[in-house]
């Protein structure tokens, strides 16, 4: 998941630097869709773009970030809104 879209950034990290550093990159497949100021901007964007599609959302920064998928690990993304896992009742 996301191996295009890692290479791309990875292989244009250090042109974007001296001009987007600190800023959100969007990205989808082999395109700089955008450059935004926040995480939820880009994210915003791109869920409205590609809907349900993988798209890539980075910070441009000199050091490496770690990517992690909360959400995808612990199988949110799938989870079904309308039925809670909250029980009213009680055991007595």
């Amino acid at each position: 998941m996301l191996e295009i879209e890692l290479a791309f950034f990875d292989e244009n990290i250090s042109e974007w630097l001296p001009l987007y550093q600190g800023k959100f990159v969007l990205v989808k497949d082999r395109n700089l869709i955008g450059i935004y100021d926040s995480n939820e901007q880009a994210l915003s964007v791109g869920a409205s773009l590609f809907g349900l599609e993988s798209f890539l959302v980075r910070r441009v920064t000199k050091e490496k970030e770690e990517i992690n998928f909360p959400a995808l690990t612990l199988g949110l993304l799938y989870a079904n809104p309308t039925h809670s896992t909250y029980s009213t009742r009680t055991n007595s």
